[in-house]
């Protein structure tokens, strides 16, 4: 966050749970929880949606917007915070902090003849054509964070967002021009159109913006080392550095040296039987080290081990398997 907000004195970074830490049940109830009317809690847009569902609302869940709105009230009282910003679903917990402040303050700014006042700001939230959350999948959100989510599998997010939804995000998510975007648009639907041009300029401004050049040129390199049948020479730590976006498995020496291709393909988890493999394999869909392996016989060689200490094996363009050689 600080790469993209900027490190400057003006940004400040916080833990709630260095607030919530000391405070206790019976005076929260007592500060906090009298402020507080079911009837409103209940009216809040987001609960009523949630009880409908067969799911339903926990009480945790219930009570969250009292958490959220007594962080509103600490941050408006300690920091001086007087605007909240949020997706629209969270409309209703800014709204019971803005409530919060302005009844637990209203006695004081009576007596002290006014005082500031606290606002809520809210954007729509960015959904997928489908109607479900951008950035929520099976394999969890997607997050900024390097240390969370590599600027590969980042940018390989952004690559694959489907035609549907590529110039609303383009649009909402990267600085270009309107006129640019426009003809990225145009582009799509002329019949010289090369696929993925436009997710690929996504990926570009999107990974460039949160990870800088040289985590877009991390994400690039990596993309195109990993690309089946490339000539990107291999080393160790360029397929390190994306093993844990992809499966991988450890196995001995013993076992890996000498294998056949067959037999590896299957011990390390890429294929299920060896008749899937070799019928991959026949079909030219089976590499070594992004190199097309063209016969049955093939062995696992000392020089097939990249710097001695791994090998990569992809079914076809998408489907790969990091194996490590355990000591």
């Amino acid at each position: 966050m600080t790469r993209i907000l900027g490190s400057s004195g003006s940004l400040v970074i916080l833990n709630n749970y260095d607030w919530w830490k000391e405070v206790r049940l019976l005076d929260f109830l007592k500060n906090v929880g009298r402020y507080a009317r079911v009837g409103t809690m209940m009216s809040k847009e987001s609960v009523k949606k949630r009880l409908e569902t067969e799911q339903g609302m926990s009480y945790t869940e219930f009570t969250y917007q009292l958490l959220q709105g007594y962080d509103f009230l600490h941050l408006f009282r300690k920091e001086e915070i007087t605007v909240q910003i949020g997706g629209s679903d969270q409309w209703g917990n800014i709204t019971a902090g803005t409530e919060l402040i302005r009844k637990t303050l209203q006695q004081q700014d009576e007596t002290e003849g006014g005082g500031a006042a606290a606002y809520g700001l809210t954007f729509p939230l960015l959904l997928k054509s489908d109607g479900t959350k951008f950035g929520k999948s099976e394999d969890g959100a997607i997050w900024l964070s390097p240390s969370m989510l590599s600027p590969y599998k980042f940018y390989q997010y952004f690559f694959s967002v489907p035609d549907a939804d590529i110039v609303r995000f383009l649009k909402i998510l990267t600085f270009l021009d309107m006129e640019e975007i426009g003809e990225l648009e145009r582009g799509m639907k002329s019949p010289g159109y090369i696929p993925n041009t436009a997710q690929r300029r996504l990926a570009e401004e999107v990974t460039r913006f949160v990870h800088g050049e040289q985590g877009l040129e991390d994400a690039l390199t990596a993309t195109q080392a990993l690309k089946p049948g490339s000539d990107t020479a291999l080393d160790w730590k360029m397929i390190e550095g994306i093993s844990e976006d992809i499966p991988s498995c450890s196995l001995p020496l013993s076992g890996v040296l000498d294998s056949s291709i067959i037999d590896l393909s299957v011990s390390s988890g890429l294929l299920d039987s060896k008749s899937a493999a070799r019928r991959l394999l026949k079909q030219g869909g089976l590499y070594l080290n992004n190199t097309r392996v063209d016969s049955e016989t093939k062995r696992i060689q000392p020089q097939d081990i990249v710097d001695g200490k791994l090998l990569l094996l992809s079914a076809g363009r998408k489907n790969k398997v990091v194996v490590r050689i355990s000591s």
